[in-house]
Formats: C-alpha cells, sequence, structure tokens
C-alpha cells in the first residue's frame, strides 16, 4: 500500500474509531475492564476492625501509636490485542472483509483503552507469531498500531488460535485483558490453551466471521478458494446435500467453539461482518459488569 493512501486509511479508521470510543463506550469498558492488582495509596490509624495484618509497623513505631497501610484497586491495565491474520480472514461477501471489521474493532478497544491510561500492545498470529509489539501508551502509539493493522502482511497463512494464547501466557508477565480477534477456523484444538491463558490473564473472545460461512447461496456451479492452503475446487451450490453438508459443518464448528469458551471460562461475543459491532461489543461490556 502506498504511504499517502495508507495515511488516508488510518486517518479514516482514527476518526471513526476514536469517536466511537468518546461518545459510544464512555464508562462501558472501564466498568467492563477493572484492573486486578491493588497498590499501597497512604497510611491512616488504626481503628476498631482494621486488619491487624495490614498495621505498618515502621509507621507505628515512630508515632507510638497503631497506623494501618490502605489499598486501593490498581486501574491501569495492559490490554493486548491478538490479531488473526490468517488467510481466511481476507473475505467479504457483503459489507466489508472480514480482516477490515477485525481492524476496526480493534481500533476501537484500542483508543478505549488509552482514554483510560492503559497500555496496549499487539500480537499478529497465523498459525505462528507473526509479530509482536509491546505495550505502550499513548495516540502515537495507537496510529502506529493501526497503521500495522492496515498494512501488514503475514508469511504464513494457516490458523492456530493455541499460538497466540501460548504466546501470551508464556511471554506477557504482567497480568492483562487479551482480546482474541479470529473468525475461529481452526482445526487445532485449543480448549487447553486458553483455558491456561485465561487463568493468567483476562482473555476475551471476539469472533468475526461472514454469512457465507454460515449458509451457501443456491447459484449453481461455484469455485471456491481455500485462502489459507491455496486449493481450489468446484462445488455445486445448486445441489441441496451440498448446502446441507455446509450448514452442518458451520454447526458443529460454532458448537465447539462456543463449548470451548463455556469450558475455558472466557467470555466471548460473535459479530457478522454485515451486522453492527457497536451493538455486540456495548452487550459484551454489559455481561461483563
Amino acid at each position: 500500500m502506498e504511504a499517502s493512501e495508507l495515511i488516508k486509511k488510518v486517518r479514516k479508521i482514527e476518526i471513526k474509531t476514536r469517536g466511537l470510543s468518546n461518545n459510544i463506550f464512555a464508562g462501558q469498558y472501564h466498568t467492563a475492564f477493572k484492573g486486578r492488582g491493588m497498590a499501597f495509596s497512604e497510611v491512616r490509624e488504626y481503628q476498631y476492625g482494621d486488619d491487624a495484618r495490614d498495621i505498618d509497623w515502621n509507621v507505628t513505631a515512630r508515632m507510638n501509636h497503631p497506623y494501618v497501610k490502605v489499598y486501593e484497586e490498581e486501574r491501569e491495565l495492559t490490554v493486548m490485542l491478538l490479531v488473526d491474520v490468517s488467510g481466511s480472514l481476507e473475505f467479504g461477501s457483503s459489507v466489508c472483509m472480514k480482516r477490515e471489521m477485525v481492524t476496526e474493532i480493534a481500533a476501537t478497544l484500542a483508543f478505549a483503552a488509552i482514554q483510560n491510561n492503559d497500555k496496549v500492545g499487539l500480537v499478529f498470529f497465523s498459525d505462528r507469531i507473526e509479530k509482536f509489539i509491546p505495550p505502550q501508551k499513548g495516540r502515537k502509539h495507537i496510529l502506529y498500531l493501526i497503521r500495522e493493522l492496515l498494512d501488514f502482511v503475514p508469511e504464513n497463512r494457516g490458523t492456530s488460535i493455541s499460538v497466540p494464547l501460548e504466546f501470551l501466557t508464556n511471554a506477557v508477565n504482567k497480568r492483562c485483558t487479551a482480546f482474541v480477534l479470529s473468525d475461529f477456523i481452526t482445526r487445532d484444538d485449543y480448549r487447553n490453551a486458553m483455558t491456561i491463558a485465561n487463568r493468567k490473564h483476562d482473555v476475551v473472545a471476539i469472533q468475526v466471521y461472514d454469512r457465507r460461512s454460515e449458509e451457501l447461496p443456491k447459484v449453481g456451479l461455484m469455485k471456491v478458494h481455500d485462502a489459507e492452503t491455496g486449493a481450489d475446487r468446484y462445488i455445486d451450490t445448486s445441489s441441496r446435500a451440498v448446502r446441507e453438508a455446509c450448514r452442518r459443518w458451520w454447526l458443529d464448528s460454532e458448537a465447539r467453539r462456543k463449548d470451548n469458551m463455556t469450558r475455558s471460562r472466557v467470555d466471548s461475543v460473535s459479530i457478522r461482518t454485515d451486522q453492527d459491532y457497536v451493538r455486540a461489543l456495548m452487550e459484551l461490556f454489559a455481561i461483563r459488569k
């Protein structure tokens, strides 16, 4: 992508997604994703009912009167965006491609995060870790992330959800909120990796899918291309058996995905490319209050 075209696209994404963060998600993100740690705030005189384990013995000795440490919740978060850049994201049959919607959602979450003074990092993954951008704060950093989301070209085309989750568990030490943005079209069994990652971090799954994954149109002979393997084949969509087989595959795939989320205790939302992702994200935020 040429530099001038990229700058225009970055600016367009910024205007739209920052506006959504400012006007729609104000307060919602803060409530849904709270800091998890406890930080020392101050000392005060001991009061009846205080936990003796909180007594600050150094201050107590100096003042000759018992004082206790007061803690408050750490608000600052580290947010990690785990973004699928595999071949299957390069598909769209209606409003936009899956990767375009993933980019907008990731940018919206990033702007919501920096409004709350949170750090944001990014992991691109296919069936390997394609790129890791460490968490930082500020608008300049977010614009860099958006440029990467728009222009990044992966080396591999396959998909593994386990790979970024294992990377998150092993490479990110401080507890963070991690959004996994993918169509979750994968053959690997990622439940164990997701369960372990969610014990250490706060993992949230956002599925972006196209309506043609749910149901094939009845348009006769159709050439289909597997963007991850590069294979082409022809299918007869006028055949009811072919359309029903496609439908069963989708239902089975969705059943496995939902079961993985439930067993891993991961909050998730599923968004179709021709639907309003703002409403879906608001519903996700609401269930976390």
